[in-house]
């Protein structure tokens, strides 16, 4: 597949004509004049039928307070050549609506006005993807779906480019043109193709989402030649929280909240998503909630909030999500992945994954629904599978981080640590900021007896925070082997402060391997008072139990016997009593490089 690593700037000369009332500004400061700008481009989108474009720009005017009748716009005026095509528009459209493609695009062939030539290139397109996907209902393995092809796309791309050279195609047409390069894997001419439509058609929201879905990192937007468009915050909102910028989504949303876009529901669900990929999932939920007060019948972006419920093992709360969207539309490819999660949840992994599979058969290009799968499929250890599905969610989106950390469990699983490496790698691209993924790269580095690589790995995990507070374990262990007990002892009583000054009530696995370790070592440091504070706590465990008591009758005997503290061992003071990070000096390890990093 070709691929665009870098991204010259985009010299773009726009000669189409833009059509009247849709010149848009910088700013937010005139919205009415932004209410008949999304109206006038809804009602485009959807002559030409383009949907999604019509219903988020009809969504996004909705919010905004209501025109008077005075300032409504009237429709654009007919052409000429808009009149003689009105008959053949008009059978082909309704052709169009039923998903009667190759019929649609038979009655309009020959037609000369922008709206019908573009309507008749668009059914051709479209025929095609529906034949694309009839063959590869029944084929999800990656081999069966590369064999099969858009027939199409080569000869729209040979009609649309002498259209473009010849500077023939309006804004809908270039956005056309856009999604047929994109679909012959010719990267960097797809994303010149739809810098130039956001120039010609700003208001088109379809051009701005194709060309988020090419850009790969912070570093390619900026060299990119965008309109200086009111239009454009949406997508730079859209774009950060894809990229992961979280933070700058945030805001970018906040702002556009301000200006007066603060009853959008587009914006309220994707504020909710952005919380969901911090994993802020408190108040992901309780935006989840209102925004279905809001919209009580919405059914875009519930699967994300099918995924909070589950991780937060919801039941009842995904039970009634999964009913109500079956009475809305059991046949939405959302509906499906909620109804999976569901009984992922309830540990009915194949059903489950039937669902996931279902979805799948409604839109093969449906990213969720790959990863899913191939979760599912990990837990019924089904790893051939589950390889397949993970490396079909990275041919749909390269930036989908959850497939790259599956793709690296399921090698790990298959005891191949050089690919593990590699996909976790990968994941931590992306997530740079994502303690599991440093945590999964540290395991697989100590695998590889890449030690000193493992220890940079769980150091940087704890430093952005730990989500599973495993990392210092992890990294105490390491020192532990490697016979650095001092810096062991150290990152144990790090973990220890951490969970009982996180204020949750949680069982954590290794505190009682922190506690026995403690013990021994403040025991070898002739601490008697640390040792047999730890070699206390030992007891209130069954794993460690035994050895706490056998630890703190050695202690008693010693200390019958008059031995004293040496000072020949440096050891960090402790005092479990008060378990504040101010009671104990502890060695930081500096954030280390990790780009070096290539077995």
């Amino acid at each position: 597949m070709a691929a665009s690593t870098s991204v010259v700037p985009v010299a773009v000369t726009v000669t189409a004509t833009v059509m009247p009332g849709l010149s848009t500004n910088a700013d937010f400061s005139d919205l009415r004049e932004i209410k008949k700008q999304l109206l006038l481009i809804a009602g485009l989108t959807r002559e030409r039928g383009l949907l999604h474009s019509s219903k988020w720009s009809a969504e996004l005017a909705f919010s905004l307070p209501a025109l008077p009748l005075a300032e409504l716009q009237p429709p654009p005026p007919i052409t000429e050549e808009d009149a003689q095509d009105m008959d053949a528009y008009t059978l082909a459209k309704a052709y169009f609506d039923v998903k009667e493609y190759d019929r649609a695009a038979h009655f309009l062939h020959g037609c000369n006005s922008k709206k019908a030539y573009f309507l008749y290139m668009y059914s051709r397109y479209l025929s095609g993807e529906k034949k694309k996907d009839d063959e590869t209902v029944d084929s999800l393995g990656p081999l069966e779906k590369g064999q099969v092809k858009n027939e199409a796309l080569r000869e729209l791309r040979v009609e649309l480019s002498k259209k473009h050279q010849a500077r023939e195609l309006d804004g809908f047409g270039l956005y056309l043109y856009g999604v047929v390069l994109r679909k012959l894997d010719l990267v960097k001419e797809a994303i010149d193709v739809f810098v130039e439509a956001t120039h010609v058609l700003p208001l088109h929201w379809g051009a701005w989402l194709e060309l988020c879905n090419l850009i790969t990192d912070k570093e390619m937007l900026k060299f990119l030649s965008l309109p200086d468009t009111w239009m454009k915050e949406f997508f730079l909102a859209h774009i950060y929280t894809e990229l992961q910028l979280i933070e700058e989504a945030l805001q970018k949303y906040q702002n556009l909240i301000d200006v007066g876009f603060s009853k959008s529901s587009y914006i309220v669900s994707q504020i909710a998503v952005a919380y969901h990929n911090i994993r802020d999932i408190d108040k992901a939920l309780s935006i989840f909630n209102e925004l279905r007060k809001q919209d009580p019948y919405r059914i875009e972006n519930m699967d994300t909030f099918s995924n909070l419920l589950y991780v937060r093992s919801m039941k009842s709360e995904l039970s009634y999500l999964a009913h109500n969207l079956c009475e809305i539309d059991k046949y939405r490819v959302e509906t499906c992945c909620v109804i999976g999660n569901y009984y992922s949840l309830r540990s009915q992994h194949e059903k489950a994954a039937l669902y996931f599979q279902r979805a799948l058969k409604l839109n093969p290009r449906y990213l969720g629904a790959w990863t899913l799968m191939g979760h599912e499929y990990m837990e019924m250890k089904n790893t051939s599978a589950a390889i397949q599905a993970y490396r079909h969610a990275i041919e749909v989106n390269k930036r989908d981080y959850r497939a790259w950390y599956g793709l690296g469990q399921t090698y790990e699983i298959l005891k191949m640590p050089f690919y593990c490496l590699y996909y976790y790698r990968r994941a931590h691209q992306l997530r740079p900021n994502d303690s599991r993924m440093l945590v999964a790269l540290g395991e697989c580095y100590e695998k590889l007896n890449q030690l000193v690589e493992a220890k940079k790995c769980y150091w940087r995990a704890y430093a952005v925070g730990d989500v599973e507070k495993m990392a210092l374990v992890k990294l105490a262990k390491l020192h532990e082997q490697l016979t650095e007990s001092e810096q062991a002892a150290q990152c144990y009583i790090k973990y220890i402060q951490d969970i009982y000054s996180c204020g949750e009530i949680v069982e954590h696995l290794e505190e009682s391997t922190a506690f026995r370790y403690l013990a021994q070592y403040y025991f070898k440091c002739k601490l008697w008072d640390e040792a047999s504070t730890c070699a206390q706590k030992c007891c209130a465990f069954n794993d460690t139990r035994e050895e706490g008591k056998a630890l703190l009758r050695q202690i008693l005997q010693l200390r019958n016997q008059g031995e004293t503290p040496t000072g020949e061992m440096p050891a960090p003071f402790f005092l479990p009593a008060s378990l504040s990070a101010n009671n104990t000096p502890t060695r930081r390890v500096s954030p280390l490089n990790l780009s070096s990093v290539t077995p």
